[in-house]
């Protein structure tokens, strides 16, 4: 994918979910989401054992103001709004995820559900959202741009 076809892709609200992203990949999109204006984020779950946690760490990384009630709802209302982040998109890294999908797959799985819901909700409003995740699971599929 050429650089043109990766700010076309990004910018793309349908094109936008959940995906695998290689560690390799990481910084030509996270260069490619500043350049077409959007919002990065970059979140490590590492130590993550609990959902609580996870709720937490999301939070912080992502600047939630101060009603977030960190449970999955509220994840959700957070996600679906950033306002004090307003851009043209937005890009979420999540970084470690692996040893918390291995402890808690159907919690995981959950999560995945809310993040497929916000981008739901962002594409009708035709604002492109991507979620990358560093690991191969089950259900996801790669995005790998190249040079």
């Amino acid at each position: 994918m050429s650089h043109d076809e990766l700010l076309a892709t990004l910018e793309d609200a349908n094109a936008g979910g959940v995906f695998h992203l290689p560690a390799h990949c990481r910084e030509r999109v996270r260069q490619a989401a500043a350049k077409v204006g959007f919002a990065c984020f970059q979140v490590s779950l590492a130590g993550c054992s609990h959902l609580d946690e996870v709720l937490a760490r999301l939070g912080s990384g992502l600047d939630f103001p101060g009603w977030y009630g960190h449970n999955l709802d509220a994840l959700k209302d957070c996600l679906s709004d950033l306002s004090w982040a307003e851009a043209a998109g937005y890009v979420l890294m999540i970084d470690d995820a692996g040893p918390f999908l291995a402890r808690e797959p159907a919690t995981f799985a959950v999560l995945g559900e809310v993040f497929s819901a916000t981008i739901a909700e962002w594409r009708a409003q035709g604002y492109p959202m991507w979620i990358f995740l560093d690991l191969p699971a089950p259900g996801l599929a790669m995005f790998v741009p190249t040079e």
